[in-house]
């Protein structure tokens, strides 16, 4: 990858931590089943935290045009991130809603965006689930809204309890919906 979407990605330094971690870990970089491994791992590594370079303000322009405000809810957008405290994955799925208010409208494939821009950083759960709420609030104004994030830990499933297939919930809702959720966001 010639130009990551990753601010301020260094490739050389990342490849020279993987080495300095593979030698760390008792291993050889150099032996010819991990030679390429630092560069596949860098490369992997940009992919990963390509979030930090969406610019959210241009994901989330209104649609042109007076369209109904009614209810928008996407369900199960699959995510996958990167916990910060261990450098492991958690993955799930997020339910995004709300009721367009003076911001109007985006397109769908907007909301899932928004989901992917924060997966794909360093996060807690919480603060992703909070992040999205708080783009939400601010690009689109709406009359209410609903951040959903079910998602399964491997930093708890892999070390410490060793407690597999354990989903942990986050749910933040505003406006309007915040004392009456519509169903999507009840179970």
């Amino acid at each position: 990858m010639a130009d990551s979407p990753v601010p301020s990605f260094d490739r050389a330094a990342s490849e020279a931590a993987v080495r300095a971690l593979l030698r760390g870990l008792g291993q050889d970089p150099d032996a010819p089943e991990l030679r390429d491994t630092p560069s596949r791992v860098a490369e992997f590594w940009a992919e990963r935290l390509a979030g930090y370079g969406v610019d959210l303000g241009a994901e989330l322009k209104p649609l042109p045009g007076d369209l109904s405000p009614v209810p928008v809810i996407l369900e199960r957008i699959p995510f996958v991130s990167t916990c910060e405290h261990h450098l492991a994955p958690f993955e799930g799925h997020a339910t995004v809603g709300y009721l367009p208010g003076e911001g109007g409208t985006v397109g769908l494939s907007k909301l899932v965006r928004v989901v992917q821009a924060y997966a794909w950083r360093l996060q807690v759960q919480e603060r992703m689930a909070q992040q999205i709420a708080d783009a939400l609030q601010s690009h689109l104004r709406p009359a209410a809204w609903g951040v959903q994030l079910v998602a399964v830990h491997t930093c708890m499933a892999h070390r410490g309890v060793k407690t597999p297939g354990v989903p942990v919930r986050t749910t933040l809702m505003g406006g309007s919906w915040a004392t009456n959720p519509p169903a999507p966001f009840r179970g």
